[in-house]
Parts: structure tokens; sequence; C-alpha cells
């Protein structure tokens, strides 16, 4: 991704192709084969990541919110998101993993950009000449533009993860416009071009997330490995998960913020290596 503004007419036929649910668009990844995440149990929503399908077990102004209370604010000063209606047929599922490209896998993070952990997974990436997806919410990246820039100027794809990490299921329609269209707006502001790519929070997806999502010209894409690292098991059983599931096609799930990070992030420097010593080719998306 480059932080200069895409063609406005290559930008519409992008949002326009994701709205038509065409894969040949990006030729990258298969959809899941199985359903979407059910809503969960009435309450807050957990923290927990519910498995998708494959998965192996094992603050626009004022002082940045703790990640322990961010998503228990949501940020709701913003104008309801331009959005238009989306075109039949619109995706039921997810993508979830890559498809005929060989021995390629994809590395994503969830939940920032926080400065204490993002900048030290982006000077990994970096010195391993790897890119990545980095699937933001939006009031971490309203006070973090910084390193939302620097996501982009190292070539990694930015996706869109809501606003303040709601459980979709259980939000009306208007207000997954608005957690969506306000992310989309932010970083298309902030890097000159909107995202192609969201992943729901806690996986969990419904009919109206995938409409608005088309409506906004993004694609869903979930996962094939959760390492769990929001779980903090330590550094070595979060390697051994991602050793253990890498394969062609996989996309692993890791975190960048949400919570103490520290062991996501020598996690990456001890498994990254070795991934790529074992001959896989970490890519994103091509658009």
């Amino acid at each position: 991704m480059k932080k200069d503004q895409m063609p406005t007419g290559r930008r519409m036929v992008l949002r326009i192709a994701a709205a038509l649910g065409a894969t040949t668009t990006f030729g990258l990844f298969a959809l899941e084969r199985n359903g979407t995440a059910p809503p969960g149990p009435a309450g807050p929503a957990p923290r927990a990541h519910p498995g998708a399908a494959g998965a192996r077990p094992g603050a626009l102004a004022g002082p940045r919110l703790a990640p322990s209370a961010y998503r228990l604010q949501p940020m709701t000063a913003h104008a309801p998101p331009r959005h238009r209606r989306a075109l039949p047929p619109v995706r039921q599922r997810p993508f979830l993993r890559v498809s005929g490209v060989g021995q390629s896998m994809v590395l994503s993070f969830d939940d920032g950009p926080d400065p204490r952990y993002t900048p030290a997974v982006l000077r990994t990436l970096r010195a391993y000449g790897v890119r990545a997806m980095f699937f933001v919410c939006g009031e971490m990246a309203a006070v973090n533009p910084d390193l939302l820039r620097e996501m982009a100027d190292d070539g990694h794809v930015v996706g869109n993860h809501s606003w303040s990490h709601p459980l979709m299921p259980r939000l009306r329609p208007s207000r997954i416009r608005d957690e969506l269209g306000s992310t989309s707006d932010l970083i298309e502001r902030t890097l000159g071009s909107p995202p192609l790519w969201y992943r729901a929070p806690y996986g969990a997806w419904n009919r109206h997330s995938f409409e608005i999502g088309a409506e906004l010209g993004m694609e869903p894409l979930a996962w094939t490995v959760d390492t769990l690292d929001w779980k903090e098991p330590g550094a070595p059983v979060i390697v051994r998960r991602v050793l253990d599931g890498a394969g062609p096609g996989v996309v692993v799930l890791s975190h960048d913020a949400g919570g103490d990070r520290s062991q996501s992030v020598a996690a990456l420097r001890a498994y990254l290596p070795q991934l790529l010593a074992a001959g896989y080719h970490l890519t994103v998306p091509r658009r």
C-alpha cells in the first residue's frame, strides 16, 4: 500500500468489484467453507476470539485510553460514514486462507496501533523484509496516526477492524455502519485511500456486516490459525502454535494491542526467521 491517494477511477472499480463479491479482483484468497460465527450470549462481549474454521487449538482528543478500557469506552462523536447500497451478490462468508500461490502465508495483527508494541512489530517485519496485514481499530488509529502511516510506508496492508471493537451481531445496522464507516474514513484521511479489507471483531460476522462492508468497498478476511496470544500463554507457546499451524495458504491471527503484547512481539522475533528458513513466502493481498 502506498501513501499516495489511489486514482479515483481505479478506486471506484475496486469498490464495485468488492461489492459484487468478485474473487478475481484480488485472486488471492479462498472462501471459508463453514458458516459465520453466531452472535454471543447476552451481556458484555467476551474477550476471546471465537476460532475460525480450521483454527488449531493449542480518542480523537484527550489522553489515550488504556488497552483494558478502550473497548469499553467507544468514541461516538463522528459524522455518519459515507456509504451506498451494496450491489448483489454480497459475500456470506469471509475469506479464510491464501489460495493457489505455493508456499505463501499471511501474518495479520489486530486491535492496534499501540505505541508500546506496534513499533517493535514493525521493526521486526522490516528487518526481515516481510509485509503483513494490520486490522486497526479506529479509536486506536485516531490517536496514533504516525503508526498508521508507518504501516503504509513499509508496504503493509491496513485493514478495518471497526472503531471500538464491538460484537457486531449485537448492533443495529446503523451502528455497524458507524463502526466500519468511521474507521474507513479515518484511514482514508490519514493514508489517502480507504481500506479494501476488514475483519469482524471476535470473528463474529453477520449479514449486516457483510452488506455494509461491501457498501464501503471492503472484502472480509478471517484467519486459519489463531495464536490465542491475547491469553498471554507465553512466547514459546505462541511460537509453537504458529509453526505447528504453518502451511500453504495459512492466515495467522496475532495482536499488537488490546493488552500486554510483549509475548506476541517476542514470539514474532522467534518464529518469523524459522518460517522464512522453511521456505514460506509471507505475503499480503495484491491489488
